[in-house]
């Protein structure tokens, strides 16, 4: 299995039956294939949806309707599409459930770096800032290292998204709670060891016990 897939499902079973349930760009888009079987969760997007789903579902698409980083969506019966001013009121107002989010790093506070890289072309900061800020619940949903450099680190050197601590960090090799304590490891991936997990991360990882592997739906 590649590492989106195990990320991608491993996140889809932290979502609840009925939630509303915002989706970044890229690999958390991924999520909504892995929902365990007669699960309804409603997908929205900051352009302006609320009823994403994968293209190959039941339902319905249009050229007209894209997610968040422009690729085509399908959408279930029932969904609606509205001006992104509607959609960031959801946001704003604290309306979504969960939001899970792509990440350049994460610090042992728990903050989230995700918008920008210095020096290099982004089209915009997307709505990552209002979403950290406003979701009553904030995924990070990525690979533990990038070119073998840890990005759970001791302090992020990147611009933060925001100061708020999410609430969970989901990579192929663990998955990671912030706490007021500091990142307590809660999960490892299957056939990852305690150690693997500690030599690709950068912050103080607390490791209470002995630390369970994940468990993935089929």
């Amino acid at each position: 299995m590649d590492a989106k897939t195990l990320i991608a499902r491993r996140v889809a079973q932290e979502l609840t039956q009925g939630n509303l349930v915002n989706l970044g760009i890229g690999l958390p888009t991924l999520v909504a294939n892995y929902l365990p079987p007669g699960m309804s969760v409603f997908f929205q997007s900051e352009n302006g949806i609320i009823g994403m789903q994968p293209l190959e579902g039941p339902g319905g698409s249009s050229e007209a309707l894209t997610d968040a980083g422009g690729a085509p969506t399908g959408i279930i019966p029932g969904a609606a599409a509205f001006d992104s001013v509607s959609s960031f009121g959801f946001i704003r107002g604290g309306h979504l459930d969960v939001t899970v989010l792509g990440g350049l790093q994460v610090d042992e506070a728990g903050q989230l770096a995700n918008w920008v890289v210095p020096g290099k072309m982004v089209p915009g900061m997307g709505g990552a800032m209002d979403l950290v800020t406003g979701a009553r619940r904030v995924i990070v949903a990525m690979t533990h290292t990038a070119k073998g450099a840890p990005k759970i680190l001791k302090a992020c050197t990147l611009p933060l998204t925001s100061v708020r601590r999410i609430d969970l960090i989901v990579t192929e090799m663990a998955v990671i709670e912030p706490t007021d304590a500091g990142l307590v490891l809660r999960e490892r991936a299957p056939g990852v060891s305690l150690e693997a997990v500690i030599a690709a991360t950068e912050a103080r990882l607390i490791v209470e016990g002995e630390t369970p592997e994940m468990t993935l739906a089929a």
